[in-house]
């Protein structure tokens, strides 16, 4: 009795033991699978915004609003919001035109400028919110149940088109300026069902070469910036 007793014991402690090591394991497995999803996710929109895609209708099924956060500088001025989603988020090229937004916009007609602006400018902040393109079939279209929709990973991508800063003091690093950008892509997730943040974190940067074209949506009221990356298309800075 004695012994079984001591051996009932031995194995309560190592029971006791995995138990504790198995919510580690799953918390860890759900956030490498996380992580998986994010690099896979990251990757579409990198190489759209890169390219300038008009055809990336597929974006439509899984970005669900966009928010653009508005400055006027010099300070002093208000800050202004635009909501997008619903009919305007139905095609790939309103999306990638809204997240290529230039973080530095010209006050008079809205351009893009370089770097270091010193008056007279638009700040823009914009944030995605996205459902995960990648993970399980069961969550994606043609996926008509909300309920299954609405408990699927979501996250939100913060994203920034910096212009390139470069001494300006020869031509050469003055065409750098203008024809070079930089991307940074920020993705914060789980999106909380309270509106919250989870701790995930993730930013992916990268160069992008060409001339930035403008595109102004008269259909809608207010009318809509949208911008496009030229990656074929240069031009000589003055």
């Amino acid at each position: 009795m004695v012994e079984i007793a001591i051996c009932l014991a031995i194995i309560g402690i190592a029971l006791v033991a995995i138990i504790g090591v198995l919510p580690l394991g799953m918390r860890t497995q759900g956030e490498n699978r996380e992580k998986t999803v994010i690099n896979q996710d990251a990757t579409v929109f990198i190489e759209a915004i890169r390219n300038g895609a008009f055809g990336a209708d597929d974006l439509a099924n899984y970005v669900y609003a966009i928010t653009n956060y508005q400055t006027q500088y010099p300070p002093g001025t208000a800050t202004t919001s635009s909501g997008y989603g619903g009919s305007f988020l139905t095609n790939g090229a309103n999306i990638v035109g809204l997240l290529s937004t230039p973080e530095f916009v010209d006050t008079t007609n809205l351009l893009p400028i370089a770097a270091n602006p010193n008056a007279n400018f638009f700040s823009n902040h914009v944030v995605a919110y996205v459902h995960s393109m990648s993970g399980p079939a069961i969550e994606k279209p043609p996926q008509d149940n909300s309920l299954l929709v609405q408990d699927s990973f979501t996250y939100r991508i913060i994203c920034e088109n910096l212009p390139l800063p470069v001494a300006a003091n020869t031509a050469y690093t003055a065409n750098l300026g203008v024809n070079l950008h930089e991307l940074q892509l920020t993705f914060l997730w789980p999106q909380l069902p309270n509106g919250g943040i989870g701790r995930g974190l993730q930013t992916y940067r990268t160069l992008i070469a060409g001339q930035q074209a403008l595109v102004v949506d008269s259909n809608t009221v207010p009318v809509v910036n949208l911008y496009y990356f030229q990656p074929q298309s240069f031009t000589n800075a003055p």
